[in-house]
């Protein structure tokens, strides 16, 4: 087997950078998407078989390499599986491209990998138009993030703006409604009966929506927790206000118009 010599992941932002992109599923979700162009995979033996079983047509020859290549390029704390693969980013749409008819997730500030990896693969699950979040003081797209998403990133536009601010007004010129999530709103998510399309904020654990993203926010409101902790870990909590605001509208029974 060839020994790997692979440069390092450039930071995100740079556009000539690669994304680098580990793991069972996140790199089946990426060879298996024609939007995605990929210059390089790496595979040990045994995943290669793996893959061949799921992807007939590679669309790069593959290098086999020996586990400890792979161990030695991402650490051995990154459950890579046997596969790698290096990759241009996708490209994602100006906000006046996103659906208009589904909800959009507004992220202020979580800047934690596997929090937004997690976030993106809830997103995948109701499916979300897209996740918008700044360039600045968010999570990098990184072999963390993608492996966290499992394949979500392939799936739902992650889009990242300069002035989250900002981009909500935008949003809201489009027709969006912006909820944001706060855990002191009067109303709860499910009473708001919100209108689409919908965009919904979410802060990041400890620190919450900044004060001007609030502010920017059409309404708050907040998830009915019934045990005696009132906190959820932000990816947590997006998942049930999405489930929350997906939910097919129930007629009343007589009991509650009483």
């Amino acid at each position: 087997m060839r020994s790997l010599h692979i440069r390092k992941a450039p930071r995100d932002g740079e556009v000539a950078g690669a994304d680098i992109i580990y793991g069972a599923h996140p790199v089946e979700a990426v060879l298996a998407n024609p939007k995605r162009t990929v210059s390089r995979l790496w595979a040990t033996k045994n995943a290669l078989d793996r893959l061949k079983e799921r992807i007939s047509e590679l669309p790069v020859e593959p290098e086999v390499v020996h586990p400890r290549s792979l161990d030695s390029r991402l650490g051995a704390d990154a459950v890579h599986q046997g596969l790698l693969v290096e990759a241009a980013p996708l490209p994602q749409p100006k906000l006046d491209e996103i659906a208009r008819e589904g909800i959009v997730v507004l992220l202020d500030q979580v800047t934690d990998p596997h929090n937004v990896g997690a976030i993106l693969r809830s997103c995948a699950a109701f499916a979300v138009s897209a996740v918008v979040t700044t360039a600045r003081h968010s999570a990098e797209t990184s072999g963390v993030l993608f492996k966290a998403a499992s394949g979500a990133t392939e799936l739902v536009p992650f889009v990242k703006v300069t002035n989250l601010a900002r981009a909500m007004e935008e949003l809201k010129s489009y027709g969006f409604h912006i909820a944001g999530l706060e855990g002191s709103a009067a109303r709860s998510i499910e009473s708001a009966k919100l209108k689409r399309p919908l965009a919904l904020a979410m802060g990041a654990e400890g620190k919450g929506l900044r004060h001007l993203t609030r502010q920017t926010c059409d309404e708050l409101v907040r998830l009915d927790l019934p045990g005696p902790i009132k906190s959820l870990n932000v990816s947590n909590a997006c998942a049930l206000a999405l489930y929350a605001v997906s939910r097919p509208d129930e007629p009343q029974t007589k009991a509650d118009r009483l």
